[in-house]
């Protein structure tokens, strides 16, 4: 017995051969050295490899030595230094914070980069490259510390990457509505933001390697003491280890890299993630790539080879012509995000799901004057957001419109302005009423529409059918949203129920989803409209603008269904979110009752997004807040939470198109700015 365990722990241990570990450095800097060279012969110019070696010797003619030194030469070399900086600030990061899903993607530090930029391009200072680059790291320094704050490093868990994912999205939307506001002094930076190594001349590169080169010999100055924390705290506090000033300098370094990156390059997704998950595999087989001094360089090549065989494979795939405007990170977003996927179906998590809320019982008083205050609330609203706008009218002026009495120009601006009205009461109240479904379903207080993939998926079927069918109608573009939304849907849920819709599981595949709908987005955009930007970001920050009556019937028809079904079964849906066990007792079918309410889900909010574009966190933050108000029992919640979801995108609505007239804000750029901070509050909640 003794001699078989002895066995299998060392079969279990690290190989101790050099031989093994050279021979896959050496494996990984030929296949580096392979992509580089087949990157450097594509492009719109047919360059094949003896027209590239004579360049570089100096023997070809000025037009093929201008394509490979001025274009080709820079591009690849941007592909190798963004993606090692990228691979070795994802090992960093994940090993400082014990979590395999850390990377500069997940903790915002790109999100907080590329705000910060955004800002300056808006002020329309112009730097330097290397004075950009001191402007995204701070951008990048501030959005990581807010992170970890909230989370805190050491928690091993994926709670890092939920609040990473939503701070991101926070600044995205405001990011976003930058772009929007300022489309002259932001010209060009939306394509920027997907990621692309493409470079004219060597001076971006030259000023970005010594930035590197500095996060890069920082980091394995300090590899020891990172190794030290991999034993755990109070182990390395043993060995002499400063625990909490060595993840801050990790961190501050991490920011540094991921911070060059951004500046040559925009944000390219999730090399930080994939890189080290490609290596980690090699450390637990030989010994030598189990210390940070081995694995930060080999995550570097891995990093690399991912950022240029992207490349390659896009212009392998893509005509050269169109290639030129696709941005390199949207192939590695996609990859990042079935990445994400896959890790956090294998992931155990420690959170369980559970009841929303703890009981609460609310008189009926309480219900009825609350009902009856938000009410009038919302009354309110609908007529502010009737009478306001770049033209300011009297309560008169609508009466004499509903009488047909009213002047052109008045009738003008209503038949324009109530449609968006309606589209913003309706899709609130869908959003809403999809939440409450979800969340009940799920017992998971942080499922939402948005947050798990479903508004994405959406959008992208919407998208799908506006970029190849300019002339669609509002039957039509509900279908291809709801088509979308489905398909998702059944992704997330099919691998979240698989673990009895575990809380981190199923944010976590939804947030994947969603990366991946928002890459394919923008995909679509660059490859049929690669001028038109506008198109893309007025959809994906939930705009009412252009809409019209028939363009919100779907929606009020799906809407009015949806909310007689969830009144007809409240019971079930109030026994649904208890337990699984209690419905079985009763003699309910769980399986039936749990499909047939995400169904409805998915109607509802797929009809709001093909009414109003993708509006996030309604279906988190209406839930709650009515859940706060008149309990938990649904028959109280349903009315209260569409009303507080109605009222919310309204109000959202009204102030993106008043506060900064004649510009606009979409709805769903000033919701993200609410819910953000209201799904940090609740993780942190949660952890308490």
């Amino acid at each position: 017995m003794a001699v078989t365990a002895t066995k299998s722990a060392a079969r279990s241990s690290p190989a101790p051969s050099r031989t093994g570990p050279a021979a896959v450095t050496a494996a990984l800097l030929l296949t580096v050295a392979v992509l580089a060279a087949i990157d450097i012969t594509q492009g719109t110019a047919a360059t094949d490899a003896e027209a590239v070696f004579k360049a570089l010797t100096g023997r070809a003619d000025a037009g093929d030595a201008s394509v490979v030194i001025a274009s080709r030469l820079p591009r690849m070399v941007a592909g190798l230094l963004v993606g090692a900086v990228l691979g070795i600030a994802g090992a960093a990061l994940q090993a400082v914070s014990r979590n395999v899903l850390a990377s500069p993607d997940t903790l915002a530090v790109n999100a907080g980069s590329y705000l910060a930029l955004s800002l300056l391009a808006v002020t329309g200072i112009s730097l330097p490259l290397f004075a950009s680059t001191g402007v995204a790291f701070v951008g990048a320094l501030a959005a990581a510390g807010i992170v970890l704050g909230l989370s805190g490093l050491g928690a091993g868990t994926v709670r890092l990457v939920l609040a990473g994912t939503a701070l991101a999205l926070g600044l995205t939307a405001i990011t976003e509505g930058l772009l929007l506001l300022f489309p002259q002094q932001t010209e060009g930076l939306y394509q920027w933001n997907q990621g692309s190594i493409s470079q004219n001349g060597f001076d971006g590169v030259l000023q970005m390697a010594p930035v590197a080169a500095v996060g890069l010999i920082g980091l394995l100055l300090i590899a020891r003491r990172v190794d030290a924390l991999a034993l755990g705290d109070d182990a390395a506090r043993g060995l002499g280890v400063r625990v909490q000033s060595t993840r801050v300098t990790v961190v501050v370094l991490a920011s540094l890299l991921s911070a060059s990156a951004v500046t040559l390059a925009g944000p390219i997704g999730f090399v930080g993630l994939c890189a080290p998950a490609l290596v980690r595999p090699l450390a637990r087989r030989f010994r030598a790539f189990a210390r940070g001094r081995a694995s930060m360089p080999l995550a570097g090549l891995a990093g690399a080879a991912l950022v240029l065989g992207s490349d390659v494979l896009l212009r392998a795939l893509v005509p050269a012509d169109t290639a030129v405007a696709v941005p390199t990170g949207v192939v590695t977003s996609l990859v990042g995000a079935l990445f994400l996927v896959v890790m956090a179906t294998r992931l155990r998590d420690t959170t369980a799901a559970a009841a929303p809320d703890r009981l609460r019982i609310k008189s009926r008083a309480t219900f009825l004057t609350t009902t009856a205050v938000l009410t009038t609330v919302l009354v309110g609203v609908t007529i502010a957001a009737v009478l306001l706008g770049d033209s300011k009218l009297l309560l008169g002026d609508v009466v004499n419109w509903v009488q047909g009495r009213a002047s052109q120009s008045i009738s003008f601006v209503l038949d324009t302005r109530t449609p968006r009205v309606y589209a913003a009461l309706l899709a609130g109240a869908a959003l809403a009423l999809s939440g409450t479904l979800v969340q009940a379903v799920t017992r998971n207080p942080l499922a939402e529409p948005g947050v798990l993939g479903v508004s994405g998926g959406a959008a992208l079927g919407a998208v799908a059918l506006v970029t190849t069918v300019p002339m669609a109608g509002s039957w039509s573009i509900a279908g291809a949203a709801l088509a979308g939304a489905a398909i998702t849907a059944a992704v997330v849920f099919g691998l979240a129920a698989r673990g009895g819709f575990q809380q981190n599981r199923l944010v976590l595949v939804g947030i994947g989803m969603a990366t991946a709908s928002a890459a394919v987005i923008s995909l679509l955009i660059v490859l049929t409209d690669p001028f038109n930007a506008t198109k893309a970001l007025t959809w994906l920050s939930g705009s009412t603008y252009g809409r019209s009556v028939p363009d919100v019937l779907p929606l009020a028809a799906v809407l009015t269904v949806g909310l007689a079904i969830a009144v007809v079964r409240r019971t079930e849906l109030d026994l649904v979110s208890l337990d699984d066990h209690t419905p079985r007792l009763l003699g309910i079918g769980l399986p039936r009752e749990r499909l047939g309410f995400l169904v409805l889900s998915v109607l509802l909010s797929a009809t709001a997004v093909s009414a109003a574009g993708w509006i996030g966190f309604v279906g988190l933050v209406a839930p709650h807040a009515a859940r706060a108000l008149v309990g938990r029992r649904h028959v109280r919640v349903i009315p209260v939470a569409v009303i507080l979801g109605a009222t919310l995108v309204c109000v959202a609505d009204l102030l993106g198109r008043t506060v900064i007239a004649p510009s606009q804000l979409g709805a769903g750029l000033m919701t993200a700015m609410v819910g953000t901070p209201y799904f940090l509050h609740l993780l942190v909640r949660s952890r308490r």
